[in-house]
C-alpha cells in the first residue's frame, strides 16, 4: 500500500470518532448571556405574557376588539397574508367571538364581524366558571374543507399548531394593553358545535377567554 493510500484508510478509519467532538475532546455546554428585555419591545411583551382565570364583566371596546383580531390573525400583507402562518397557507382556522350581544365570525378580508347567533353562549364555550364573566371568548375552529387532501392526523397536528400560532399572538396583545387571557381546552365541544351550528367538518379546536383584570375588591 501506497503512503497516500495508508492516510485515506486511516482518515476513512478515523472520520465517525472525529464528527461529533474535536479529535477527542469532550463537548462542553455553552453559556447564554442573559436575556436583553430592557430596550426591546418584544422581549418586553413577552416576558409580561401570562395566564388568568380572573375577569371583569366590562366589555371590550371596539378598537381593543379590532386591534386584537387583527393581531390573532388579520390580514397584514397586500397578498392576503396574516399575521400568524397556516399550513400550506390554508388559512383554514376560522375565529369565533362569543360577547355578552351573542356570536360573531371574525371576516379578515372585510375587517368585520358577522353575526352568526343573537344569543349569549359565552358560558357554553369552556366548562369553567369564568367563562361566562369574561368580556370575549374566542372559539378556533379549524375548517378541514380548507385543508389539504392529507390524513387526519396530519390535519389535526396542522390545526393544533395553527391554533397555537394565532392564540400566542393574542397573548402578546394582550400583555401590550394589560388585559387578562387564558388559552383553554376543558370545552363541550359536541355542545358548543350544537349551540353554533358547525358543519361536520367543522372541528373546535381551542377556546381562548380575553378581558379586563377582575377589580380588586
Amino acid at each position: 500500500m501506497t503512503a497516500i493510500g495508508f492516510i485515506l484508510v486511516f482518515l476513512i478509519a478515523i472520520l465517525p470518532m472525529t464528527q461529533n467532538t474535536a479529535w477527542g475532546e469532550e463537548q462542553k455546554p455553552i453559556q447564554l448571556s442573559k436575556p436583553q428585555i430592557t430596550g426591546n419591545p418584544l422581549m418586553q411583551l413577552l416576558a409580561k405574557r401570562s395566564s388568568s382565570r380572573e375577569f371583569s364583566s366590562e366589555p371590550l371596546p371596539v378598537n381593543i376588539l379590532s386591534n386584537m383580531l387583527w393581531a390573532a390573525s388579520g390580514i397584514s400583507r397586500p397578498d392576503g397574508k396574516r399575521t400568524a402562518p397556516t399550513a400550506s397557507n390554508r388559512q383554514e382556522i376560522d375565529i369565533y367571538v362569543a360577547t355578552a350581544t351573542g356570536l360573531y365570525l371574525y371576516d379578515a378580508k372585510s375587517n368585520l364581524l358577522k353575526p352568526i347567533l343573537a344569543e349569549d353562549i359565552r358560558g357554553v364555550t369552556g366548562t369553567q366558571g369564568f367563562v361566562k364573566e369574561a368580556a370575549v371568548n374566542l372559539i378556533y375552529v379549524a375548517d378541514y374543507s380548507r385543508m389539504r387532501p392529507v390524513s387526519d392526523e396530519v390535519k389535526n397536528m396542522y390545526a393544533a399548531a395553527d391554533t397555537g400560532f394565532i392564540s400566542e399572538n393574542v397573548y402578546l396583545y394582550c400583555a401590550s394593553e394589560g388585559l387578562s387571557t387564558v388559552v383553554r381546552a376543558a370545552i363541550d365541544k359536541p355542545a358548543l358545535a350544537k349551540a353554533m351550528g358547525l358543519r361536520p367538518d367543522q372541528k373546535i379546536i381551542l377556546a381562548q377567554s380575553v378581558g379586563y383584570p377582575k377589580k380588586q375588591k
